[in-house]
Formats: C-alpha cells, sequence, structure tokens
C-alpha cells in the first residue's frame, strides 16, 4: 500500500516528531511494509469469527474501596524534582 511522504509528515506531526527528510523517506518505505504485512489479512476468511476485544476471556476484578493510611508522605514527596507543598509541580501541557 503506497503511504506518501505528506501523511508521513502529518503523522510525525500528530506525534511531535520532528523528521528530517532521510527519517521522513525511511520511515515511508518501513510504514509501507508494515501495511502491505497487514494487508494480507484481508484474504482471510473471517466471517464466522465472534468479534472480541480480548483474545482470552477476562473478567473484570474488583475490590473494596477502602480508605488506608498511606505511609510515609515525605519519603514519597522527597523524590520529587519540584515541589510546591505536599504537591508534585509538573510543566503544562496543555497549551493556551
Amino acid at each position: 500500500m503506497a503511504i506518501t511522504r505528506e501523511e508521513v509528515l502529518h503523522v510525525a506531526r500528530l506525534a511531535r516528531l520532528a523528521l528530517s527528510d532521510a527519517e521522513a523517506d525511511l520511515l515511508r518505505g518501513q510504514l509501507a511494509g508494515i501495511l502491505d504485512y497487514i494487508r494480507q489479512l484481508d484474504t482471510l476468511d473471517t466471517g464466522d469469527v465472534v468479534p472480541t476485544s480480548h483474545a482470552v476471556e477476562m473478567g473484570t476484578p474488583f475490590r473494596d474501596d477502602s480508605v488506608r493510611p498511606f505511609g510515609d508522605k515525605e519519603a514519597l514527596l522527597a523524590n520529587a524534582p519540584d515541589r510546591e507543598g505536599d504537591f508534585f509541580r509538573v510543566p503544562r501541557i496543555i497549551e493556551d
């Protein structure tokens, strides 16, 4: 399946990746190969296959919510590269 250089650059932009021209060309070839490999699935007859979200039946583990003391809060916060009171400070990720 052909994938264009513009599509590669669009996906890179969505992933916030800066690609050189050589990297974009290399990635275009690799992505095309992956899509061609996946395209082989089109040849399979899946008419009798029941749709699933997991290959293995899974249950949902539940436990009772209970309030418990955490432990040494200061030891945990000592690992924070930036701290404000009892909280971790993290870089802003949402742009205005």
